[in-house]
């Protein structure tokens, strides 16, 4: 976990492993059956704590979106578990709403910051809070395709 005086990262200032992965995996996540397909396999746990990083999450928020503790989570990842695909299809959702996140704002400073503010176009939800959910997540993404098109209703 990372604190708030942690930099945010954008996509190209992770791993190069990682940024290949994530933007296939981002990719995926714009296609429902490739997700879907995706997800059966089983994302490694591991990719939480990269999703947790990447979004500077404190352990609670974690927690929140995966409706695991922590505790499990590193357990998994020890022992090589992957996350069932209920959570493996909202890790790959995360990330390619991540790519498009930073793609609208141009880096992942300023598309943290709009995550953690409330969002008129959510209602004046946090947008953070929504990924705990599926179907939150697909509101924030389509909030963002509409800020990326200049409708900011």
């Amino acid at each position: 976990m990372t604190t708030a005086s942690t930099k945010h990262k954008d996509l190209a200032a992770l791993p190069v492993a990682l940024r290949k992965k994530w933007a296939a995996w981002g990719r995926t996540g714009q296609d429902a059956f490739a997700l879907v397909l995706e997800a059966r396999k089983g994302v490694p746990a591991t990719t939480a704590f990269e999703v947790a990083e990447a979004f500077q999450l404190q352990a609670n928020e974690l927690e929140a979106i995966y409706e695991l503790s922590t505790k499990t989570l590193r357990n998994y990842s020890q022992e090589k578990k992957p996350l069932s695909p209920a959570s493996s299809e909202k890790t790959l959702k995360i990330i390619a709403l991540y790519n498009l996140g930073v793609e609208v704002f141009g880096e992942a400073a300023a598309f943290l910051r709009w995550l953690d503010k409330p969002a008129h176009g959510l209602d004046g939800e946090v947008p953070l809070k929504l990924l705990e959910t599926t179907g939150g997540i697909d509101l924030v993404t389509e909030e963002l395709q509409r800020i990326a098109h200049g409708d900011l209703s």
